[in-house]
C-alpha cells in the first residue's frame, strides 16, 4: 500500500520534511536566545533609568569605555559649557523621524576634564547641511547638569559611517577620544544625554528615554516555529495517509470496473 513512497517525488517531499523539522527547531531556539537578550537588555536599562544619580566622575574617567551595566546611568556634573568649541553630529533623527542634527557640547569640570554633552535635537537649516546651523545657548555659567550615560559610538556599533572631510565643526559620531585629540583635554570617556536642566523654549529638543524592546514577540516566535516543527510530521502522515486512501480508492475502482463485463 505504501510503496509509493518510493517513488521520486515521495521520496524528495521525505527528504524536504525532514530537512525542515531541525531547521524550524533552530530557528526557534535562536528566537529564544533573542527573547533572553532582549529580556536581559531591558533589565538593564530599567535598573539603570531607576538608579539613584551619581557624580558622573564616579562612573568614568579620561580612556573609560562605558560598559553595558553603565549605559543609561543617571549621573550629575557641575561645570560650565564650552560653546565655542561646540559641534553638530549629522544625520540624527528626532521622535517624528525627521533628519537634523544632535548637538554636542563640551562641559569643562571644575578639574579643567571636559565631558562630552549631548544637548538634543535640532533641524538641518537646508539641505545642504554645509554650514554650522544656528543653535540655541545653553545655560551661562556655572551649572549642574544631569543626563544619561553612554558609550562611545563606533560605525561597527552604530552601522554609521564615519565621513571624513565633513564641513567644520561637524562629526558623524560622538568618540571622546576623536573629541579629545581635537581639544587638546582630557575629556572622559562615553558623553551624556542631557535630560537636565530643560532647555529654553524647548530646544534642542532633548533625546527621549529609550524604549524596551519587544521581547514577548520574539517568545511568540519561538513558540511558532517549535509548533511549525511539531507540525511538520503530522502533515505528512496526512499527506501519506490521503495518498494511500486515494490510491486504494482508485484500485477498488479499477478492479470493479475490470469485473463488470464478466458479470454480464
Amino acid at each position: 500500500m505504501y510503496r509509493f513512497l518510493l517513488t521520486r517525488q515521495w521520496v524528495i517531499l521525505t527528504l524536504i520534511s525532514l530537512l525542515l523539522i531541525p531547521t524550524m527547531i533552530r530557528l526557534g531556539i535562536w528566537q529564544k536566545h533573542r527573547y533572553e537578550e532582549r529580556s536581559a537588555r531591558n533589565q538593564l536599562v530599567a535598573e539603570a533609568l531607576h538608579a539613584a544619580p551619581v557624580p558622573v566622575e564616579r562612573v568614568t574617567g579620561p580612556g573609560h569605555a562605558v560598559s553595558r551595566k553603565e549605559r543609561y546611568h543617571t549621573v550629575t556634573a557641575t561645570g560650565t559649557f564650552d560653546t565655542a568649541h561646540e559641534v553638530v553630529v549629522r544625520r540624527r533623527t528626532n521622535a517624528d523621524n525627521e533628519v537634523g542634527y544632535h548637538v554636542l557640547t563640551p562641559f569643562v569640570l571644575d578639574d579643567g576634564r571636559v565631558l562630552l554633552v549631548n544637548r538634543g535635537w535640532i533641524p538641518a537649516d537646508g539641505p545642504s547641511q554645509t554650514a554650522f546651523p544656528k543653535i540655541p545657548a545653553p545655560p551661562a555659567g556655572k551649572v549642574t547638569v544631569q543626563g544619561r550615560l553612554m558609550p562611545d559610538e563606533t560605525t561597527a556599533a552604530s552601522g554609521i559611517k564615519d565621513i571624513r572631510g565633513l564641513p567644520d565643526r561637524q562629526v558623524m559620531l560622538i568618540n571622546s577620544e576623536e573629541q579629545a585629540r581635537r581639544l587638546g583635554k582630557q575629556v572622559l570617556g562615553g558623553y551624556i544625554e542631557q535630560t537636565a536642566p530643560q532647555p529654553r523654549g524647548g530646544t534642542p529638543e532633548q533625546i527621549s528615554d529609550p524604549g524596551k524592546e519587544d521581547a514577548p514577540l520574539n517568545y511568540a516566535y519561538m513558540i511558532q516555529w517549535w509548533l511549525f516543527a511539531a507540525g511538520v510530521p503530522y502533515g505528512f502522515f496526512v499527506l501519506v495517509r490521503r495518498e494511500a486512501r486515494t490510491r486504494a480508492e482508485a484500485a477498488e475502482q479499477e478492479r470493479t470496473e475490470e469485473a463488470e463485463p464478466a458479470a454480464v
